[in-house]
């Protein structure tokens, strides 16, 4: 990372320069030496990801616009930061994986998954069930027990896990991954909704998250609308016999 090197070399060179040069006692040279290390570390990085966000803000106006190949050439020009900044690689390969994932374009999402950041919790998630769907449950759930770690706080989270393990087969640990998350996130209905309904053998339902449930691909977008065509026409027969 060569804003760490940067830094401490700079740092280095002040603290001889102080010490051998201007005779200092080496402590009151380190005390000088180290502010510079700190303040040179934070300007750098600040001014390396003004430049990363500029970039996915460019991407992102790209993305509304259609333009998605646009938005990934765009996307991909910030890889020459992260040399510079901790994790910015990462959060890049997060950005290109999820877009590619969100088009369908599985096999290329998948490379640029394996290598996102692993506190963004819905490139995580997308990385799970592309291992689940390569019939690759060990690394699903350790991917998934991952990103819980650091986004344990997320409903869609715990609830997308759960799901994988029941569609799995696995409706025992998917119960106890909703009791784990119900002990984060006490009273959260859709945790709670889910979990009762696991219970009782039946299927998790996941349209209440909307569009966050719909990017990920596990159902599709017509199923959820005849499930809520289907809400809608008992409301109705409710409604008449009143």
């Amino acid at each position: 990372m060569y804003n760490f090197v940067v830094s401490v070399g700079a740092s280095i060179a002040l603290f001889i320069i102080l010490n051998l040069a201007a005779h200092l006692s080496w402590w009151l040279s380190l005390i000088i030496a180290l502010p510079v290390f700190v303040g040179l570390f934070l300007i750098i990085s600040r001014v390396v990801m003004k430049k990363v966000m500029e970039i996915m803000e460019t991407a992102t106006k790209d993305l509304q616009g259609q333009r998605v190949e646009k938005a990934i050439r765009e996307l991909r020009g910030a890889f020459r930061y992260g040399k510079w900044q901790m994790y910015v690689t990462d959060q890049i390969n997060a950005q290109i994986g999820m877009i590619y994932y969100m088009k369908r374009d599985f096999s290329s999402a998948f490379p640029y998954l394996e290598k996102a950041f692993f506190r963004n919790w819905v490139a995580m998630g997308m990385l799970a069930i592309s291992y689940m769907k390569r019939n690759k449950r060990d690394k699903m759930k350790a991917t998934f027990e991952k990103a819980l770690q650091w986004s344990a706080k997320e409903s869609l989270l715990w609830n997308l896990y759960a799901y994988c393990l029941a569609e799995g087969d696995e409706n025992g640990k998917a119960i106890e991954v909703l009791q784990k998350g119900l002990k984060k996130l006490p009273g959260d209905e859709r945790i709670t909704h889910n979990l009762e309904a696991l219970k009782e053998g039946k299927r998790m339902k996941m349209k209440n998250f909307g569009e966050m449930w719909l990017q990920f691909h596990l159902e599709r977008p017509g199923a959820v609308m005849k499930q809520q065509a289907a809400a809608m026409g008992g409301m109705r027969r409710r409604i008449i016999r009143k």
